[in-house]
């Protein structure tokens, strides 16, 4: 009690004050990370939550949240991999509608004078309410609505900087026109979610070069990379248990996230592929999965609702992960050195696995054409070909060896902006610059103008001169 006493004190004394609007979901699962750091270093944070939220909680000893009813959303089975994507912006730009019409609400954030906001930027609100507050803005991002993040701030040249391979359809489309139309009433023409994620001074990138590729970045990037990540804790004992019966054959974990079970049948009708497959291995396989049991499940695969992946990945029994790529799993793999082997469904997840892939930490199967033959042997491959195991360690390595922990340096530019007051120093002019002047094509179209006048300048003088000379011969020649 005498110690909360003393934090709570200091806090008031020496904290700083942080909004947080965040998205639920797994983008929650990330930001929540930051918020629970923030709050042992005495800062006082307070999250902006809507009522129908899933999984942001009304109450947490983290934080104080303000709830703003909300009556739209989606279904809590979609809400992880961004199903109906269109709805999901809409319904966003709904609640921050709410929320600038609420002429108390916006009264008592204007007067509890906040030190930042901090958002994940994939639909733009947290921007949109900085700018209404006149707040500094961090980002906690990867993705935001137009794609991965590094195109929208950092240089990216195509001939050597791969495109994400994410497949964006006219829903974008539909997204932006909703957006433009929530721009237009509260901010006017002048302002669009390009330019709100513009007035960020920080970008808390949730990737690192161990899974990017090599490329340009910016200063105010701050790369934060498996900043979830943590040494394993004890598994609870019934999963021990059953962990320790695998023996020298070890433990295989296998989590396809919540999309899997929502897909067509004759894709997830290759889960008895994959249910007999496991029956046949020698290794025990822990294996989160939802919905009807398998019929062909063997003795040595134990069936959970939730799994505490990140404490079996750090386990020592554990051989190799099965995932279907998402960024967190990759990197909780690549923090404990446990190889993977993919089945990548949508979005990202194929272009995260390939990352990996061409590190020789990982092997991909194609989910819609999986059979048991297939599935075995690429699960073969990854289990006794010690390269795999190998790389990812190496990477793993690769990981660790840094001058401060992901997390640490995230908060600490957090609390540098706070001291500071902002970054603005850090932040180019390239959000206010149009696509011609970006690529100086103004600059290039005016010196290629000024060659072609000096061109046509000294041709005309060529010209004069010459008709000069034969002018004079014909005269002398007469």
């Amino acid at each position: 009690v005498h110690s909360h006493s003393f934090l709570s004190i200091l806090s008031q004394v020496f904290g700083g004050k942080v909004l947080v609007y965040p998205l639920d979901g797994s983008h929650w699962v990330n930001i929540k990370v930051l918020i629970e750091e923030l709050h042992t270093r005495c800062h006082n944070v307070t999250v902006l939550r809507a009522s129908n939220s899933w999984y942001i909680k009304e109450e947490s000893p983290f934080y104080t949240s303000i709830t703003v009813y909300n009556s739209g959303g989606i279904e809590k089975e979609l809400l992880d991999v961004g199903m109906f994507f269109g709805e999901m912006h809409r319904n966003q730009l709904d609640l921050m509608g709410k929320i600038f019409e609420n002429k108390d609400l916006m009264a008592s954030l204007q007067t509890a004078k906040y030190d930042l906001v901090l958002t994940d930027p994939a639909f733009g609100g947290g921007g949109f309410l900085a700018r209404r507050l006149g707040l500094p803005l961090v980002l906690n991002v990867r993705w935001t609505m137009h794609g991965e993040a590094h195109y929208e701030i950092a240089p990216s040249p195509l001939s050597y900087v791969p495109l994400p391979g994410v497949e964006l359809t006219d829903k974008m489309t539909f997204a932006q026109r909703v957006q433009n139309s929530f721009c237009n009433k509260y901010f006017g023409s002048e302002i669009n979610y390009k330019t709100a994620l513009g007035d960020a001074d920080i970008w808390l990138m949730r990737t690192d070069f161990t899974f990017e590729f090599p490329r340009p970045t910016m200063p105010n990037i701050v790369y934060m990379g498996g900043f979830q990540c943590k040494p394993a804790k004890l598994l609870p004992a019934d999963l021990e248990k059953f962990v320790q019966t695998s023996g020298d054959h070890g433990l295989i974990v296998m989590s396809l996230g919540t999309l899997f079970s929502h897909l067509p049948q004759d894709i997830t009708r290759n889960l008895l592929e994959i249910a007999v497959t496991f029956a046949r291995l020698p290794q025990k396989i822990i294996w989160r999965h939802t919905g009807p049991r398998p019929v062909n499940i063997g003795n040595n695969t134990l069936l959970v609702d939730r799994l505490p992946q990140n404490d079996l990945l750090g386990h020592p029994q554990t051989k190799v992960f099965i995932t279907q790529g998402g960024t967190n799993g990759i990197q909780e793999a690549i923090y404990h050195g446990v190889p993977i082997l993919g089945l990548p469904i949508v979005f990202d997840q194929p272009d995260n696995l390939s990352r990996m892939k061409v590190r020789g930490t990982a092997k991909l199967v194609d989910i819609a054409q999986l059979n048991r033959t297939m599935f075995l042997q690429a699960l073969e491959e990854v289990l006794y070909n010690s390269s795999y195991k190998e790389n990812m360690q190496r990477l793993s390595k690769l990981h660790h060896d840094q001058p401060m922990k992901p997390l640490d340096r995230a908060v600490f530019w957090i609390e540098f902006f706070m001291r500071n007051r902002g970054a603005p120093h850090l932040r180019t002019q390239s959000f206010r610059m149009s696509w011609i002047e970006y690529h100086s094509i103004d600059v290039i179209l005016t010196l290629l103008m000024i060659v072609v006048l000096c061109c046509f300048m000294i041709h005309k003088i060529i010209t004069f001169l010459c008709f000069k000379v034969v002018f004079k011969k014909k005269i002398k020649a007469e």
